[in-house]
């Protein structure tokens, strides 16, 4: 892309190698790290891929690009992002785009989006997926903010995106925090995605008693399947994956603490404000928080009583891939429900059946069935549940007896399954036209006078528990 330009502030893992993805399209790229001597060491090993120019300051970076300028910051998310954004606005000029590209909190972005424009800077909060080898050769881009300012950018973002079907991986998401939010909604779904992963591990090796690399071939062969996906082909990778040292499974030898870097809780803390049930990535981030008390559990496993359950039947390995499919979907379909319900909150009109078009390629929750959703999307704009979508909702009613019969075979084992058993608890609340709720608010009329509605006429109704036992209407 002649002509084209760009500034990469931060030049860690991410930001190193979309300043390489960016220089690999013909953009000339201004590189600027705060630690000088990173800055030295990119230049030496990558410098001769593309036009790069050096910056040892800040002033130096918006001196060696040309406005209007465009400069990405790939910095840690908090306030490394604030100072970063002072930095750039005492060098840069009316007109110039600031990009966000790392995992802020999308209520941040919204702050600083709102900031930085009473300064006539142009401001996108841009999600990046896809991890270091995304970064490189094509991640998933989802960049908010105003139309003016992706336009200014546009051609470069979606040049370096990947392409599904000829499709760039990058659209306009919406104004101010929306690709922030997308993306802390995207990795969330992640989180519950990894959990059905960890858990079907779990159970299999558990009950069957099933190698780490006799799993290997079974994820291998499940990824050839409805189940393709970019994580369930990492998955056999990592399973088959020996030690060097000892010649044994390296999953062996890994620490049973899963880390967290924070888009997880704040995904379940939205959707608890927005009032969405997202049980299933709720259950994943309080999976990896109980894992992260291994000494707790270590001592707990000596004094806490379970059960053995003997051997699980071999049927058992095609019963986990059916409820890992369907546990799947209700993870998506609980994920672009909290979409739904963020975009009319903070009135973006996202376009659901896009977001599942940038996802296809790129991403770490790349799957094949996202364009099921995307046509899903397609034919009913305001779907309230992929649930209810004809092709999800065969699925789930083909995975049924399958999904029942793992969740039992976990509990029968003493194995805990809670990704598995909240989202076949969220099906089977969702598909009920009358739920318990009605006992709910009648204990919560008695204790505390909430009052509560009938099912046979209009209005709000009391009744005098602990006086004369009466109803009254008081609305």
């Amino acid at each position: 892309m002649p002509g084209t330009e760009m500034g990469v502030v931060g030049l860690g893992t991410m930001g190193m190698n979309l300043a390489r993805n960016l220089a690999s399209h013909g953009v000339r790229v201004g590189v600027y790290n705060r630690t000088h001597r990173r800055t030295e060491e990119f230049m030496a090993n990558f410098g001769k891929e593309g036009d790069f120019a050096a910056a040892a300051t800040f002033e130096e970076l918006a001196s060696v690009l040309k406005p209007p300028r465009a400069v990405l910051v790939m910095v840690n998310a908090g306030p490394p992002v604030d100072e970063t954004i002072d930095a750039l606005a005492k060098v840069l000029d009316r007109g110039d785009t600031i990009i966000d590209g790392g995992n802020s909190f999308f209520q941040d972005t919204q702050r600083r989006a709102a900031a930085v424009e009473k300064m006539g800077l142009g401001y996108i909060g841009c999600g990046v997926s896809g991890g270091e080898e995304g970064a490189l050769h094509g991640p998933s881009l989802m960049p908010g903010g105003t139309r003016e300012s992706y336009t200014h950018v546009e051609g470069m973002l979606t040049a370096i995106a990947a392409t599904v079907d000829g499709v760039p991986c990058c659209t306009y998401i919406g104004p101010d925090g929306a690709g922030h939010f997308v993306k802390m909604v995207h990795n969330g779904i992640e989180y519950a995605d990894i959990q059905l992963i960890a858990e079907s591990y779990d159970l299999l090796r558990s009950a069957l008693g099933i190698t780490p690399d006799e799993l290997a071939s079974i994820f291998r062969d499940w990824n050839n399947g409805r189940l393709q996906s970019y994580l369930i082909e990492i998955t056999s990778y990592v399973l088959a994956k020996h030690d060097g040292g000892t010649g044994k499974s390296l999953v062996d030898a890994i620490e049973d603490e899963a880390e967290q870097k924070g888009t997880g809780r704040w995904t379940s803390q939205s959707a608890l404000e927005l009032g969405v049930p997202l049980t299933g990535i709720t259950e994943a981030v309080f999976a990896r928080t109980l894992s992260s008390q291994k000494a707790r559990r270590a001592k707990a496993s000596g004094v806490l009583a379970g059960l053995a359950g003997g051997k699980a039947p071999s049927s058992l390995v095609e019963d986990v891939q059916e409820a890992l499919y369907a546990s799947k979907i209700v993870a998506y379909a609980q994920g672009f429900e909290h979409l739904a319900a963020g975009s009319k909150e903070y009135h973006w009109n996202l376009d659901l059946g896009a977001l599942a078009t940038i996802w296809r390629g790129g991403c770490i929750i790349r799957a094949k069935f996202l364009d099921r959703i995307k046509e899903a999307y397609e034919q009913t704009s305001d779907l309230p549940s992929l649930m209810l979508a004809p092709f999800f909702k065969d699925a789930l009613a083909e995975a049924q007896p399958a999904w029942r019969r793992v969740v039992k075979a976990a509990v029968d084992h003493g194995i805990a399954i809670p990704a598995f058993a909240s989202s076949l608890a969220y099906y089977d609340g969702y598909r009920r036209a009358r739920g318990p709720a009605n006992l709910i608010q009648g204990l919560r009329d008695y204790f505390g006078s909430h009052t509560y509605h009938r099912v046979d006429r209009e209005g709000a109704y009391h009744t005098r528990w602990a006086q004369d036992g009466s109803e009254v209407r008081v609305d």
